[in-house]
C-alpha cells in the first residue's frame, strides 16, 4: 500500500491510496464546498448542483451518464454535506480510464435552464418530504438554534424559499467561484494505475481555468436553549441535542469519538443500556462530527411522548456522572476494540478507504495509514477523555424536540 499525490499547474490536486492486492478500485472528485459556502439568499445550491451534474454535459446527455455508469458496472452516486460535495464510483480495475472520463465530464456539466426547471420541483419535493419524515426537520432546527448566524447553521438542502428564488445565473455563478480546480481533489484508493490517472487529469482537467475559492471559519457563538415543535403526524418524540466538540484539525477528534461511543453506541453504550435495554426509548444516541474551526457532539433521542421528560433528564444525569467521574477502564478498552475494529471491517474496501482518505485530505491536508489510524485511537486513555469533558462538557446543549408535546422542561 502506498499513497502518492500530485498537482497540475491550475491547483487542482490528485491523491491515491493504492493497494495492489485489491480486486476493485473507488474514483472520486471531492469538490471543498457545502452548505456553509453559501449565501443565505443562494442556500441549498450546492446540493442543487450535485443534482445538476448528473443531467448531462456538452459530451454526454443525462441518459448517456447513467448508461455509460451502468456499463462499466459501476456503484456510482453522490452526496453534499456542510463542507464537501463528492461524486463516487467504485469500479473493477480495468475500468479506471473510462469512470475518470465520466466523472471528469460531469464536473463541467451543461446547466442547462430547462434541466434546471425540471430538478428545481424534484428538490422543493425532497425538502416537503423531509419535513414530512421523522424526525420532521429537528436537525436542521438544532443546528440553526446551536449555531445562529454562523454558517454552520444553514440546511443542506436549503429552504424552499431559498430553492424556489434561485435562478440558472445564480447556479452558475455559484458553479464558477466553488468549482475552481484549486477546490477540487480527485481521489482513487484500491488498485489503481497512478501514472495513468494523473495523464488523464491532466489532458480532461488540465485547462479548467482557476478562481479563488475561499473558506470562512469564523468563531461559532454558541446560542443555546431549547425549542419545542407540535407536530401532530408525529408519534413519538424526537429530541435532539448538540454540544460543542473538537474540531477537523484537533488531535481531540479521537478522544470524542472513543467518549461518544462508551455513551451513545448503538449496543453496549451508557445510553443503550439506561434508556433503550430497558424499554424507555426506541433510540439513544451520541456521536460526535467534525467541521473546519467547530466540532460538535449530537445526542438522538426517540420516545414516547410520555416519556420524553423523564428520558431526556437521564440522559444529563448520564453526562453529569461523567462530567464528574469519568469513564473506567473496562469501558474505554471496550469502545477503543469497538472503533478499530470497525475501522479494519470497513477498510476492506477500497470505497470505504476512498471516503476517509479523501475526507482526511480535504479537512486536513493529511494522509494517514490505516494502522497509524488505528494506533491512534488506542493510544486515547482516561486523561485524554476527561480533559475533553472539561472543554466540552456535554451537559451544555442547545435542544429541539419535536413531536406531540407543547412544551418539554429544561432537564
Amino acid at each position: 500500500m502506498t499513497f502518492q499525490r500530485h498537482r497540475l499547474d491550475n491547483g487542482l490536486e490528485i491523491v491515491a491510496e493504492v493497494i495492489p492486492q485489491a480486486y476493485s478500485a473507488g474514483f472520486a472528485w471531492f469538490v471543498g464546498t457545502g452548505a456553509r459556502d453559501e449565501q443565505d439568499a443562494e442556500s441549498g445550491v450546492s446540493h442543487f448542483l450535485e443534482h445538476m451534474a448528473f443531467k448531462g454535459t456538452a459530451r454526454r446527455s443525462a441518459e448517456d451518464v447513467n448508461r455509460e455508469l451502468d456499463e462499466i458496472g459501476s456503484h456510482a452516486n453522490a452526496y453534499t454535506s456542510e463542507e464537501e460535495t463528492v461524486y463516487y464510483a467504485a469500479v473493477l480495475p480495468e475500468f479506471q480510464p473510462r469512470v475518470v472520463d465520466i466523472l471528469s465530464d460531469m464536473m463541467r456539466p451543461a446547466l442547462r435552464d430547462d434541466d434546471f426547471q425540471v430538478e428545481q420541483k424534484v428538490i422543493l419535493e425532497e425538502i416537503k418530504k423531509y419535513d414530512d419524515e421523522p424526525p420532521y426537520g429537528a436537525f436542521d432546527k438544532v443546528k440553526a438554534l446551536h449555531f445562529g448566524r454562523h454558517p454552520l447553521a444553514r440546511s443542506v438542502l436549503g429552504t424552499t424559499e431559498s430553492v424556489s428564488g434561485l435562478t440558472p445565473e445564480m447556479m452558475r455563478d455559484y458553479f464558477r467561484r466553488r468549482y475552481s480546480p484549486g477546490n477540487m481533489t480527485f481521489v482513487a484508493a484500491g488498485r489503481v494505475d497512478f501514472d495513468q490517472l494523473v495523464a488523464d487529469i491532466e489532458r480532461y482537467c488540465g485547462e479548467w481555468e482557476p478562481v479563488e475559492s475561499g473558506r470562512a471559519t469564523p468563531p461559532v457563538e454558541r446560542h443555546g436553549g431549547i425549542e419545542v415543535v407540535r407536530n401532530e403526524r408525529a408519534a413519538q418524540e424526537y429530541v435532539v441535542e448538540l454540544s460543542d466538540g473538537p474540531a477537523a484539525d484537533a488531535e481531540e477528534r479521537y478522544a470524542a469519538r472513543v467518549l461518544a461511543t462508551i455513551v451513545g453506541d448503538d449496543s453496549g453504550s451508557r445510553f443503550f443500556w439506561a434508556l433503550v435495554d430497558s424499554g424507555r426509548a426506541e433510540c439513544a444516541s451520541l456521536s460526535s462530527y467534525e467541521f473546519q474551526g467547530a466540532g460538535i457532539f449530537l445526542t438522538y433521542l426517540c420516545c414516547p411522548p410520555d416519556r420524553a421528560a423523564e428520558n431526556l433528564a437521564a440522559i444529563r444525569q448520564i453526562e453529569n456522572e461523567l462530567e464528574r467521574e469519568g469513564v473506567d477502564e473496562r469501558e474505554l478498552e471496550l469502545a477503543k476494540s469497538k472503533i478499530t475494529a470497525q475501522i479494519a471491517l470497513r477498510s476492506e474496501l477500497p470505497i470505504h478507504r476512498l471516503f476517509a482518505v479523501g475526507h482526511a485530505w480535504l479537512q486536513r491536508r493529511e494522509y494517514r495509514t490505516i494502522g497509524e489510524i488505528i494506533a491512534r485511537y488506542r493510544d486515547v486513555t482516561r486523561d485524554d477523555l476527561a480533559s475533553v469533558l472539561e472543554r466540552f462538557p456535554l451537559s451544555r446543549a442547545s435542544t429541539v424536540a419535536v413531536g406531540q408535546l407543547d412544551a418539554l422542561p429544561a432537564p
